[in-house]
């Protein structure tokens, strides 16, 4: 039986498309669209967990990522 899990996604434009990536895990992926980049990591993250031995599911899932905005001065 499959469990689900929430991870953040973070996409960011880059050229003409779109990166997306997975803090949690450091998995990403890419697309032409926000949605086609979001669904593909998606798709990554499904793989993932499909093909990781326990092992590097514990070496490579950090369980508490923190996203915030810094003001610097240039």
């Amino acid at each position: 039986m499959k469990t689900t899990r929430e991870l953040t996604a973070i996409i960011e434009r880059e050229g003409n498309g779109y990166v997306s990536l997975c803090p949690e895990l450091d998995v990403a992926s890419q697309g032409d669209t926000i949605e086609e980049a979001r669904a593909n990591l998606v798709e990554a993250l499904e793989l993932f967990f499909e093909a990781a031995s326990p092992k590097e599911l514990l070496e490579r899932l950090h369980d508490e990522v923190l996203v915030t905005r810094v003001r610097i001065a240039v």
